[in-house]
């Protein structure tokens, strides 16, 4: 018989990584992304997809980045990052394209 809640660690061991900043399981590819950038003395790595990766590099400067910290919620509601985050929630998790 096992301790009650630990089925759900298992269950939670076993179940794919999800994107940190689009929150859909993670495909192949896995890119590690610092909240907060190293260059800024950031140690926290997430993983991300490799687009996901990319737009936070096209919509934000390393100095933002270090502002806003580990706060995905803070970039979310960035409206570029919103419509991003919008168009590609429906997208597998291997999907990649052209980042402005």
């Amino acid at each position: 018989m096992s301790a009650p809640g630990e089925g759900e660690d298992e269950a939670q061991a076993l179940a794919p990584l999800a994107c940190w900043l689009c929150e859909r399981p993670l495909g192949r590819i896995v890119q590690w992304h610092h909240p907060v950038p190293k260059s800024k003395k950031g140690k926290i790595k997430v993983p991300v997809h490799p687009i996901c990766h990319k737009t936070i590099h096209a919509n934000f400067t390393n100095s933002e980045l270090a502002r806003i910290g580990n706060d995905p919620e803070a970039i979310r509601a960035h409206p570029p990052m919103a419509r991003f985050i919008a168009w590609i929630a429906g997208k597998p998790a291997d999907f990649d394209a052209p980042t402005r």
